[in-house]
């Protein structure tokens, strides 16, 4: 485990945005000589500021910084060159020694290697195939869940809720149950005759995964936006000639936008970062970039928790210029909704 030491001026932060806090409710209280409705927010701004604001500060500290405290950026090269650290560690006697020998970097196998940016690509590769594979299936789901005329949809509302109040680890832990060599799954198809199959420690059960944890994130927003959608624009459109198609075309399809790039927000991040779906299900063999950043934070090298900070940093920009996408495509939040 790394020796982790927080920097004076970090508890020196704390204190001072504590100190702050407190003085700004006393200053409010006796403004308004006493509490009104605002000031019940106060602890979920204290909240906030304590394990949101200070730790993304602390990530965007350790970032641009080495074990030392001396500013650097070699963590985000070690981005683009996961062999930076170790040919810095060697140190340019070291490598001109080796180059004296005749060995070059590549036959030491010290030349430049693309693992941090090729789990990243495949990372948002994955992330899209589940975004795009969600949307296929929860668009449907969520027209059908908010269609009048549907007597059941309320129905299948409560069967997308019910799974979302167990845990996530352990959906995910009885998702591979089914889907283990003596699995009900594999029960199945044995009994069919089509035969047991290898469907866990692979890309398709880590994707089987994403998709089945984070399809009721696609499926709400849409479903909230459909469902306050006013019915008598397509009834205005049918009497004006156009059939269930165009209406669907010219009228449900164009409302429904803001709770699609919603729903593809909130299943695509989650789904580029997620790491304990790839472990379990995909067996270790499978890396995605969440577990490229826990594996930094567990190693014990030195510096490793500096190159986390900072793969942690590139992700939480991604996710900036996710929500600054919805924030122009549905400004007022319409499709923010889960139900």
């Amino acid at each position: 485990m790394t020796n982790f030491k927080v920097p004076v001026w970090g508890y020196w932060l704390m204190g001072i945005g504590l100190a702050a806090f407190i003085g700004l409710l006393i200053a409010y209280i006796r403004k308004n000589r006493g509490f009104r409705r605002p000031i019940f927010a106060s602890p979920y701004v204290l909240w906030i500021i304590v394990f949101t604001v200070i730790p993304c500060l602390l990530v965007a500290y350790f970032s641009f910084t080495d074990p030392q405290g001396n500013f650097t950026l070699d963590n985000f090269k070690t981005f683009w060159d996961s062999n930076y650290a170790t040919r810095q560690s060697l140190g340019p006697d070291a490598l001109k020694m080796y180059e004296d020998m005749g060995l070059s970097l590549e036959d030491l196998g010290l030349g430049r290697s693309s693992i941090n940016i090729n789990t990243l690509v495949f990372s948002l590769w994955m992330a899209f195939l589940c975004t795009a594979i969600c949307l296929l299936l929860g668009y449907p789901a969520a027209h059908i869940m908010a269609d009048r005329e549907f007597r059941l949809g309320p129905t299948l509302v409560i069967l997308f809720v019910v799974p979302m109040w167990m845990n996530f680890l352990l959906r995910t832990i009885a998702l591979m149950s089914l889907m283990e060599d003596s699995g009900l799954i594999n029960s199945i198809l044995e009994w069919v005759g089509i035969g047991r199959q290898k469907l866990l420690n692979n890309t398709a059960a880590v994707q089987v995964g994403m998709i089945y944890n984070f399809l009721p994130f696609m499926v709400f927003p849409i479903y909230n936006v459909l469902n306050k959608m006013d019915y008598k624009l397509s009834e205005a459109a049918m009497d004006l000639g156009c059939d269930k198609w165009h209406v669907f075309y010219k009228v449900t399809l164009p409302l429904s936008v803001p709770g699609v790039v919603s729903g593809i927000t909130m299943v695509f991040m989650p789904a580029v970062t997620t790491f304990y779906i790839s472990r379990l299900l995909g067996g270790g063999k499978i890396q995605l970039f969440g577990d490229l950043i826990e594996s930094k934070f567990l190693s014990t090298s030195l510096n490793e928790w500096n190159v986390g900070s900072a793969l942690s940093l590139i992700m939480m920009i991604l996710i900036l210029l996710s929500l600054g996408l919805l924030n122009k495509v549905d400004p007022e939040g319409e499709g923010g909704g889960m139900v």
